[in-house]
């Protein structure tokens, strides 16, 4: 559970009371920015605990996320 500190909500207060740009919300379009110039596709993938554990654990020693560490992982594989 995320707490929110009393700064932070009034500055979302402030914000609110200012108003919001609607074009420029509606130009930031929907989702996750993406990382091309192409639309991207989500992959399904199974893994047992163990892989995800290895997973999880080397990516963390590279300070990457989960996702980087699999497109690092695919790339080395194609190279």
């Amino acid at each position: 559970m995320c707490v929110a500190s009393d700064d932070q909500i009034q500055q979302w207060a402030d914000e609110a009371e200012a108003g919001y740009d609607v074009d420029a919300l509606k130009r930031r379009g929907r989702g996750r920015p993406g990382r091309g110039a192409e639309p991207m596709q989500v992959v399904a993938v199974r893994l047992t605990a163990e892989e995800l554990d290895a997973l999880d654990a080397a990516a963390a020693k590279q300070d990457m996320t989960r996702s980087e560490a699999i497109r690092a992982a695919l790339a080395h594989f194609a190279a």
